[in-house]
């Protein structure tokens, strides 16, 4: 009986499944982000390459 109360209070790896989801969130967000940004860096680039192509 004492092992499973030992084993219920020890809650390293829930602590560790938490860190992970929070760093998955973390990346999934950080894509979305730098998906949109690289689109509209990618408008701009082409609107300034058009640009010094025909001056």
């Amino acid at each position: 009986m004492k092992t499973i109360r030992k084993m219920l209070k020890n809650n390293k790896g829930a602590t560790a499944i938490e860190y992970g989801l929070i760093a998955a969130l973390i990346a999934v967000a950080a894509i979305g982000a730098m998906k949109g940004l690289g689109t509209q860096l990618n408008t701009s680039f082409n609107n300034i390459s058009g640009k010094l192509a025909n001056p």
